[in-house]
């Protein structure tokens, strides 16, 4: 229970004194997450929503295997990561291993299958209630998709909010990609693992609560933007 209390203590005046250290690997790790989530959503969205209104041969099987790769083992992907970008594979020329590049497409990877996975089940539903009047109106499929993207909005916010969860939460794939180098690729999951295994625990106790507070308090501006709440939706 000390460290515990410890961890919490350290946490309040790291935030309060904003501890320079801290403040560069909080804002490092909210570039990649939101970097990454960003991407994520612009390729998962719209494919999430194309499933749910285009009938096509393979459809079952193509969101079988996207609902699948929801469970993607994250050291896995960073590891195919890692090959494909060191100087022996097809992208080593680019030179991205250990740079916040290549920790943004591990996160990528992980989290467009669940964003496009929830996208998918909440356009379903909506789809059924718009077939018939999108299909009288006789629109395109790009019409159809932006019209259920922009009134399911509410929805998709679930749908990326999750991916952020599980961004900003990752340690397995960027510790391998991004290499915890100090000052350089090192964020909140990676140092959290650092101070413990150095047994630390106070430390990386505060780490995590920091950590927390950044994913809660992200969570609470974007429903505080997007109203959810005012608007009595949810």
């Amino acid at each position: 229970m000390s460290d515990i209390y410890d961890g919490l203590v350290s946490a309040f005046w790291l935030m309060v004194t904003l501890d320079p250290e801290l403040m560069q690997i909080s804002l490092r790790s909210l570039q990649v997450s939101l970097t990454a989530l960003l991407i994520a959503s612009a390729i998962a969205l719209p494919l999430g929503t194309f499933l749910a209104i285009r009938r096509f041969r393979y459809r079952r099987l193509t969101i079988s295997l996207l609902n699948a790769l929801m469970g993607l083992p994250p050291v896995v992907v960073g590891l195919i990561v890692y090959i494909l970008l060191s100087r022996s594979g097809p992208f080593g020329v680019l030179g991205l291993l250990f740079t916040p590049t290549a920790m943004i497409i591990a996160q990528v990877v992980i989290i467009t299958p669940l964003i496009a996975s929830v996208t998918h089940q909440a356009m379903r539903e909506l789809w059924a209630e718009y077939h018939d009047l999108l299909i009288s109106l006789n629109t395109s499929q790009g019409q159809r998709i932006r019209t259920l993207i922009w009134d399911g909005r509410r929805n998709l916010l679930t749908a990326a909010l999750a991916g952020f969860g599980r961004a900003i939460g990752e340690v397995g794939a960027i510790m391998i990609v991004g290499g915890n180098i100090e000052n350089a690729t090192r964020v909140l999951t990676t140092a959290i693992a650092l101070e413990t295994g150095k047994g630390d625990f106070a430390l990386a106790l505060a780490l995590g609560f920091v950590l927390i507070t950044l994913a809660i308090g992200i969570n609470i501006a974007i429903h505080w933007l997007s109203r959810t709440e005012s608007e009595g939706r949810w």
